[in-house]
């Protein structure tokens, strides 16, 4: 995907969104319900009812990129949260996009023997 890269601040919007809204609808939501300038820089991410359809806004410094991804099978993870938003890692925001579970990821088991 060619997006923000690495270090970026990642904010979900906790529950469903109209998948019909563009760019200036998201960006309301980011500003009236996120709390956040949509233009700071940071990935918006906001997931369908569903649960098959993402929806990442982000500003690049010359204008708004809006990223759309319906999965064929599966949901995306999402939190269980009142809050209304979710922060997330850069690393995390990548295991979303591919539609990992990244509150679990299985890293897998340690060696059982070192030395």
């Amino acid at each position: 995907m060619i997006g923000p890269g690495t270090g970026v601040r990642v904010y979900l919007a906790c529950g469903a969104t109209d998948m019909r809204k563009g760019i200036a609808g998201l960006s309301a939501l980011a500003q009236d319900v996120l709390r956040q300038k949509p233009t700071s820089g940071a990935v918006f991410a906001f997931r369908g009812r569903k649960g098959d359809r993402l929806k990442l806004l982000y500003w690049d410094g010359q204008g708004f990129c809006l990223y759309y991804k319906v999965l064929e099978r599966g949901r995306f993870p999402w939190p269980n949260t009142e809050a209304g938003v979710a922060r997330l890692t850069s690393a995390q925001l990548a295991m979303l996009w591919e539609g990992i579970d990244w509150r679990r990821p299985d890293w897998g088991a340690p060696p059982a023997r070192v030395g």
